[in-house]
């Protein structure tokens, strides 16, 4: 099986070479996702330059690829059509301040609480999508300038090429790594097609099919400064936030995701908070400089990682590249085949995908199962966001459920003849019915003590938990005494009044998750 070989050791000769391997892949991903969101090609080749060049310099993570993606393109499309792309700037442009500010008040560390099924999902999900997207490579432009799919030779010529590619890809590293095999790949199939004089379809051919226009190119020069032509007001504002805000969201959990992800393929550690404010910053820019924002790539991130890009400077090269292939060498990318940079991303796709997923599905959890086949189906109809935050809450759901039942509330007689309950098990919103049941009201002394010691309150409905416990016993003329709870929960508990009893020396100090804490 195909695997992607990440490298241990950060080379500066790995990375620039790795980086002009990404740069190669850059460029049919940019224009193809500038069409999804129905902008110029060059607006999707100037973010990924931008977003590339600022994130490699300033991110948390070293080695991982941005750009310009389809997660954030499906969202972009609309506003584009309804508003027109200087509406996409500011919309862009406020994407980046509110990363920022995520970064500046450190909500980067909320990507621990994504479970592993989920991130599993993730994986295999976003792998399928990259699959997905290939395949529009297979479409040409017929006699009625329709998109229709390859057959015959050229449907043959294209699928040798993409088995070629993958196979110099496999084997050249058991020969060499002195070079990255996908670039060995990539210019090698480049050759022969241009050597043999053989009818294979290139990059230019997929953007003109895009374009509909026989003279397209991707030539362009630097971008240039402005500031989007958009009014200055509230409408503008109320137009724009709530595409910000979910181009934000996607853009800070596949960055977050994608960075968690090569920290553990390089066995290193990034950081998500710096990471925020990079990808922020690297927004804020393309509003200003005509760019269509972006987050990071985990199908580019897996070429740099496999082609042994490790440090700054892979992301660097690869975005200066893009860069020089614009201003100066758009002719050189333009005659590279279609079907190695395809052949390139199908190795990506086996790699990323989670083969050991379908091992371990039968010995894991079922509803951990079940998460890593939702988000996967989810990452697939839907996006990612959407994909992270349902497996998220399938997940915290499935952990409430099973640790509801963990509640267990022991009774027994103490040398005074008083009832003692003994509360083991966390107490929170789900576990509130089964704490209740346990409770014998009417067989018990007079005086009542729950120990709660071996337990925690964890949230405001199981401090109205306690109340209702309270007023049970207050309402059969007992006494309850309450042990072993945190001065916190004593003052937020109404209804026991001064029946609480608290030992300050060895009672417990934590915070209860409570809006009257607000």
């Amino acid at each position: 099986m195909f695997e992607l070989h990440a490298s241990k050791v950060t080379s500066l000769k790995n990375d620039v070479l790795s980086g002009l391997t990404v740069a190669l892949a850059l460029v049919p991903e940019a224009v193809a996702f500038a069409f999804v969101a129905g902008v110029d090609p060059l607006v999707g080749l100037y973010a990924a330059f931008m977003v590339g060049l600022i994130t490699s310099a300033f991110g948390g993570r070293p080695g991982m690829i941005s750009g310009a993606t389809g997660a954030m393109a499906v969202v972009m499309v609309s506003l584009v059509a309804l508003h027109g792309v200087q509406y996409l700037f500011a919309a862009v442009l406020l994407t980046g301040v509110i990363q920022i500010f995520a970064g500046i008040f450190k909500l980067g560390k909320f990507i621990r609480l994504v479970p592993h099924p989920v991130m599993l999902g993730f994986v295999n999900g976003l792998a399928i999508v990259i699959f997905l997207a290939q395949l529009g490579q297979f479409k040409v432009t017929n006699a009625a300038g329709e998109l229709e799919w390859m057959t015959g030779g050229a449907l043959y010529t294209m699928a040798g090429l993409i088995v070629l590619t993958m196979a110099i890809i496999h084997f050249l590293p058991k020969l060499t790594k002195a070079v990255p095999s996908s670039l060995v790949a990539i210019i090698v199939v480049t050759a022969i097609v241009l050597f043999t004089d053989l009818e294979a379809r290139t990059v230019i051919d997929y953007v003109r099919d895009m374009t509909g226009d026989a003279s397209s190119t991707l030539a362009g020069g630097l971008p240039t400064f402005a500031i989007p032509a958009v009014p200055f007001n509230l409408e503008t504002l109320m137009i724009i936030l709530p595409f910000a805000l979910v181009l934000a969201a996607i853009g800070l959990i596949e960055s977050l995701l994608t960075l968690s992800l090569i920290d553990e393929l390089t066995e290193t550690h990034g950081q998500a908070n710096r990471e925020c404010v990079a990808q922020g910053a690297a927004n804020t820019v393309n509003g200003f400089f005509g760019g269509m924002g972006g987050c990071a790539m985990i199908g580019q991130s897996m070429i740099n990682v496999n082609s042994g890009g490790r440090g700054r400077a892979s992301g660097i090269t690869a975005a200066l590249a893009l860069l020089g292939f614009i201003l100066f060498a758009s002719g050189l990318i333009e005659i590279i085949p279609l079907a190695a940079l395809v052949g390139v991303m199908f190795i990506v796709v086996i790699g990323t995908f989670e083969w050991s997923s379908f091992r371990i599905m039968r010995k894991i959890p079922k509803a951990d199962a079940f998460v890593i086949v939702l988000v996967s189906g989810v990452t697939v109809i839907s996006d990612l966001a959407v994909a992270v935050i349902v497996g998220v809450i399938v997940s915290a759901l499935v952990f409430a459920w099973q640790h509801a039942k963990h509640v267990v509330v022991n009774r027994s007689t103490d040398e005074n003849g008083w009832t003692v309950y003994d509360v083991n098990g966390p107490l929170f919103f789900g576990a509130i019915s089964s704490f209740l049941e346990q409770f014998n009201f009417d067989d018990d002394s007079k005086d009542v003590i729950v120990e709660f010691k071996n337990s925690r309150v964890a949230d405001h409905s199981a401090l109205e938990a306690i109340d209702t416990l309270a007023e049970r016993f207050k309402s059969r003329g007992k006494t309850l005494h309450l042990r072993h709870l945190s001065p916190e929960c004593k003052t937020l508990l109404t209804k026991a009044g001064d029946l609480v009893e608290v030992n300050y020396i060895e009672d417990p100090s934590y915070h209860v998750a409570s809006d009257k804490l607000d």
